[in-house]
């Protein structure tokens, strides 16, 4: 069985479109089977400045309360995700845009509010993610496009972390097959100094990890990140690398390893 890429993008580079228009081209030349699974939180948060609704965010996770969610699926489940599925569809990639809720596909639970209340947000039970339903849209030649929404099944939607979604839908299918999982943005990895473009670190482990977070290189969104590339690594995906949307097959990257 052909393995599996499961690629996730950000949305600096959704925000930019010259660099999305270069990253679709990348990813609709890739083969398949694969996922791609996107973010937007840029378009969120300007939207919910023009509504006068505030914006919190924690460690790079975004706080969601009632309001928060209906910007969330206007721009996650709308916007971002059906553009992103026209211009697969214009380059003949096959792609049908989802959310968690669609076929039940990432069933998730509404996390606890200790230590930190989160509001809407979910967290994704990787162990009963639809992967028969999953496996037969990929056994059809589709190409997966998800937004950062799961479903509590009880009729309400859940924001998720794109990383998280993204690890998640790698892990529960790993058990189908070897996956591969991608996190690509706009810069070419994990970088010690974002203003020079050779800084980038080739490989972290978790012993390099601890290190940097104490000296404060990895910060902010990239710690979700990187905790959900060790997360998949842990239960069952074959790689997990963090590089630049600019292109998808380049060797250079930050290799995320165990030890």
């Amino acid at each position: 069985m052909k393995t599996l890429t499961v690629v996730k993008i950000g949305g600096n580079v959704i925000d930019n479109p010259k660099a999305l228009e270069s990253f679709v081209d990348d990813f609709s030349r890739l083969p398949s089977p694969k996922i791609l699974v996107h973010g937007g939180g840029k378009l969120a948060t300007r939207l919910c400045e023009r509504l006068d609704i505030p914006v919190q965010m924690i460690e790079g996770r975004r706080v969601t309360d009632k309001e928060t969610l209906d910007v969330a699926t206007m721009v996650y489940a709308g916007l971002v995700n059906k553009k992103l599925v026209a211009k697969l569809q214009q380059r003949g990639c096959n792609a049908i845009g989802l959310s968690g809720a669609d076929l039940c596909l990432l069933p998730a639970v509404k996390r606890s509010s200790v230590p930190v209340d989160y509001g809407y947000v979910g967290d994704i039970i990787t162990d009963n993610v639809n992967t028969g339903a999953l496996s037969s849209l990929l056994d059809m030649g589709a190409v997966p496009v998800f937004c950062a929404l799961s479903y509590d099944g009880n009729g309400t939607l859940l924001n998720s972390n794109a990383d998280g979604v993204a690890s998640a839908l790698a892990v529960a299918m790993s058990a189908r097959q070897a996956v591969d999982l991608v996190y690509c943005f706009e810069l070419p990895g994990v970088m010690r100094d974002i203003s020079d473009s050779e800084s980038w670190i080739p490989e972290i482990n978790e012993n390099s990890y601890a290190r940097l977070r104490e000296e404060g290189i990895v910060q902010k969104g990239m710690i979700p990140k990187i905790d959900n590339a060790f997360a998949a690594l842990r239960q069952g995906v074959r790689c997990v690398v963090i590089k630049s949307s600019a292109d998808i097959a380049a060797k250079r990257g930050t290799i995320i390893r165990i030890h």
